[in-house]
């Protein structure tokens, strides 16, 4: 019998909010569009790593 796998699977930030500001963030997830663009071929700890640490920061200086 064969280990289960240790699948995760991160979805994405978008929230259909798609437009960009002029500090090239989106107003809906905050990815820039680098960002937006790689994020298929992103594994999952880098998107848990944006998702976790670097879109709440970006919001949060948005925000404020």
């Amino acid at each position: 019998m064969q280990s289960p796998s240790h699948f995760r699977a991160v979805l994405s930030p978008c929230i259909g909010v798609c437009t960009l500001g002029e500090d090239g963030l989106c107003h809906g997830c905050h990815r820039t569009t680098a960002e937006i663009a790689r994020w298929g071929q992103m594994d999952d700890d880098e998107r848990l790593t944006l998702m976790e640490a670097v879109l709440p920061e970006r919001e949060s200086r948005r925000s404020a």
